[in-house]
């Protein structure tokens, strides 16, 4: 009857988890999106139609997510922002940057998913150990500690390669990136409406690096802040130096037609010898698939007729 009654109340519990595990990521990525009051939004909707509307019925028109599961999501991520430490959030709302912002999600969402998701493995692990397992006491606590761990970690694992992921083709854009700023600042543009053109001609992360940067430039900060932040926001040693050079050369009136040419050649240069040690490093990088997967079938292939034809010899002598 009490293993009955445990078994109901880890359901429960695990309902409840997952319920917010779903609610904490809608609302971390609604909140982020959000531009405007959707109340505000669904007035405007009733004016446009010509209805005439209390404030009660419009807000009851609204889907019931908006009305009830988005508000407590937001309250449960402002309750756990208050128990965890300012530089942890810090650091996420960094790394969030780094990786581009995927989800739309913030950090205090991040950092709720990945309790909630070390609850889920866990608590999962353990209900099936609790109805059909029959594996030693030591050996589930260990496994259920192994899968919280696991999925405690997984998140930040997947954030780290999307900084990565995000960061390469950052690196790899940023030489053909300066040859196009080079054209267009020789051509006669500036460089605010060099960085809008590629923007507008292409679709990588270099491209809304540099959009979102034109528009904090066109909203009122100064382009020498607006390159800080977006070498910030980036996090790779190129784009540091392609900006510290470009602010210097503003400060000594340098040509920044001249500069951006050298900041290209580097660039390209630098690319080259990435792509040269990665070759160096291919073959090192071989050894462990050749010693686990191609060796042993070539020495599977090359002595199993030697082998059949002693042990066929042997055999026939009688041993």
């Amino acid at each position: 009857m009490s293993s009955t009654i445990v078994t109901v109340i880890v359901i429960i519990v695990l309902l409840i988890v997952f319920v917010g595990a779903g609610g904490l990521v809608v609302a971390g990525i609604r909140r982020s999106k959000v531009d405007e009051d959707p109340l505000s939004a669904r007035l405007i909707e009733f004016s446009q139609r010509g209805e005439a509307a209390s404030l009660e019925e419009i807000e009851l028109s609204q889907p019931f997510v908006d009305r009830v599961i988005y508000p407590m999501m937001v309250k449960i991520g402002e309750m756990s922002s208050k128990i965890t430490p300012q530089h942890v959030i810090e650091q996420t709302a960094r790394n969030l940057e780094l990786a581009g912002n995927p989800g739309r999600m913030e950090a205090t969402a991040f950092l709720s998913l990945r309790i909630i998701l070390m609850g889920v493995l866990g608590g999962l692990f353990l209900l099936i150990s609790l109805v059909s397992s029959t594996w030693p006491p030591g050996r589930e606590f260990l496994v259920t500690i192994v899968l919280a761990a696991l999925g405690y970690f997984l998140p930040a694992l997947w954030l780290r390669s999307k900084i990565d992921r995000r960061q390469r083709s950052i690196r790899k854009a940023m030489p053909d990136a300066l040859d196009l700023l080079t054209i267009c600042v020789e051509a006669g543009l500036g460089l605010d409406a060099a960085m809008s053109k590629i923007n507008e001609k292409w679709e990588n992360d270099l491209a809304l690096a540099f959009g979102r940067t034109i528009r904090e430039i066109q909203l009122g900060k100064l382009r020498r802040e607006a390159l800080k932040d977006m070498s910030d926001r980036v996090g790779i040693p190129e784009m540091t130096s392609f900006i510290a050079a470009v602010i210097q050369s503003e400060q000594l009136g340098v040509s920044m037609a001249k500069v951006l040419r050298i900041q290209s050649d580097q660039m390209r240069m630098k690319r080259r010898q990435r792509a040269e040690e990665e070759a160096h490093k291919a073959p090192i990088k071989m050894l462990l698939p050749m010693g686990v997967f191609i060796f042993p079938t070539i020495m599977i292939v090359l002595l199993t007729p030697a082998g059949l034809r002693l042990w066929k010899t042997f055999s026939g002598l009688g041993f």
